[in-house]
């Protein structure tokens, strides 16, 4: 138990505006700064949720050094200058490594043994943590870190809480550094499913989403991180739930769909509600309950409603189209679809969730084509899987390997077997940075369609470099 004698030793700093960043923004808006942020981000393949609230910090010198993900997006907008010269306070001096007494130990004194939570302002942030401890500089660096062959030690460190825990040591309350690890782990997730696909990172995804829910059980020092953590959490179960489900593990991505509605419930969380929902309905089409993927598309655009995103409104609808494509419903389809339309043409706005960066008018197409596709419109089906593959960030490998197939498999149905082979084989070439069941079993059924004309010498090249793939395991 904590004494309420000791107090913390860390004085208030008042923040000195960053003028140096304010002269960089020049005469754009916060807002229209923030814009050339996020596409600036989007030219790296990186993803951050940039808004003018954020420019407005920096400048205000709230955050006095940003997080890797804005520090990377920064220096290649002002290519030549360091975070110095950006105004930023060099990242050792806000890291809190500063030499404790002798005699001092953590326990005690520490702010996170405090018991009234009621309206204490966080004061930490992700994007700038002056009390971390050496586990979450751990952490954070573990999930910088790139690449297919690399997923598995930027996912490993997340398992130290639970070591501890499992050793028998009490769980300490977690603080703004552990809130802001378990974000970047999320966001590292997404990232490495974005260009890798899902089926190299499943398996190893289980320990942080443990050590997720570990840490949310420890509670926290205030209310403000306690509701970080809950959403980190629930954000966190719906990521390692695609994982399962791209991988084709239906039952499990169900799982930690279910258990990601029911943290959002407990926290009144209507925008993580709003995404669990999303999953669930793309995971009840897929696993043929499309009138469930209509339900839950719908329940998702009511949660949905009051956040004022159109562009996650827009991916709802196309949900519940896709719903009532399997019902072999195309009034209702085309009337999703066009409520679809809609609400992207009114563009994205700060209201839009970070974990939507992935949607753009390329995922548009080729959900489109998918809806089509099931409804066995194949030449209006490979219009848009054609559009979708012209329109993908080649950055992100999984995605244009998906439309690829999506339109291969349209084009082989629709009776084009020639072009067909030859979208195929663009999706063999990216299979070296690929790892996605969900790819594998489109690429097999094109096959199947194909197998009549392997007399054709670009089909007959395709079928032989398909069947010589190793199969997944």
């Amino acid at each position: 138990m904590a004494s309420s004698t000791v107090t913390s030793a860390q004085p208030e700093r008042p923040p000195r505006p960053n003028l140096a960043f304010r002269r960089l923004r020049g005469k754009r808006s916060p807002a229209e700064f923030a814009a050339a942020v996020r596409r600036a981000a989007r030219e790296i393949g990186e993803r951050v949720s940039c808004d003018a609230r954020y420019v407005g910090r920096v400048e205000a010198g709230e955050i006095r050094c940003p997080n890797y993900a804005y520090e990377r997006v920064f220096l290649h907008m002002f290519p030549g200058r360091t975070l110095t010269d950006l105004g930023f306070a060099p990242r050792s001096s806000v890291r809190g490594r500063q030499a404790r007494p002798t005699g001092e130990s953590r326990g005690a004194g520490e702010p996170y043994e405090r018991h009234d939570t009621r309206d204490v302002p966080d004061t930490q942030d992700p994007y700038e943590e002056h009390d971390n401890t050496e586990e979450s500089d751990v952490l954070r660096r573990a999930f910088m870190t790139g690449g297919a062959t690399m997923a598995a030690a930027s996912l490993a460190p997340l398992g130290l809480a639970l070591d501890a825990a499992a050793a028998g040591r009490p769980t300490r309350r977690a603080g703004a550094g552990q809130a802001g690890a378990l974000e970047e782990a999320v966001r590292r997730i997404r990232l490495l499913d974005d260009r890798h696909g899902a089926d190299g990172l499943y398996r190893r995804a289980a320990a942080p989403l443990r050590t997720a829910y570990a840490l949310l059980d420890a509670g926290a020092s205030r209310q403000a991180t306690a509701d970080r953590l809950c959403t980190g959490a629930g954000e966190l179960a719906i990521s390692v739930g695609w994982l399962a489900h791209d991988s084709g593990r239906f039952d499990d991505a169900r799982s930690h769909y279910a258990e990601a509605l029911a943290t959002s419930r407990m926290n009144g969380d209507a925008g993580l509600e709003a995404h669990a929902f999303c999953n669930m309905a793309f995971l009840a089409r897929d696993a043929g309950r499309p009138r469930e993927a209509v339900r839950a598309a719908q329940a998702a655009q009511r949660a949905a409603r009051p956040l004022g995103s159109d562009r996650l409104m827009s991916l709802l609808a196309l949900r519940e189209a896709g719903g009532w494509a399997g019902l072999a419903d195309r009034t209702g389809c085309e009337q999703a679809l066009i409520r679809a339309q809609t609400f992207f043409a009114r563009g994205s706005s700060d209201a839009d969730p970070e974990w939507m960066s992935f949607y753009g008018e390329a995922e548009l197409e080729g959900l489109e084509a998918q809806c089509w596709s099931t409804l066995g419109d194949w030449p209006r089906a490979a219009r848009h899987a054609r559009r979708a593959a012209d329109l993908q960030d080649p950055h992100f490998a999984r995605n244009l390997a998906l439309y690829s197939a999506e339109l291969a498999d349209d084009l082989a149905r629709g009776g084009r077997p020639d072009e067909a082979a030859d979208a195929g084989m663009r999706v063999l070439d990216l299979l070296g940075e690929v790892q996605s069941s969900r790819i594998h079993t489109m690429l097999a059924g094109t096959s199947r369609v194909l197998l009549p004309h392997r007399r054709t010498p670009t089909v007959s090249a395709f079928l032989d470099r398909h069947g010589a793939l190793p199969r997944p395991a």
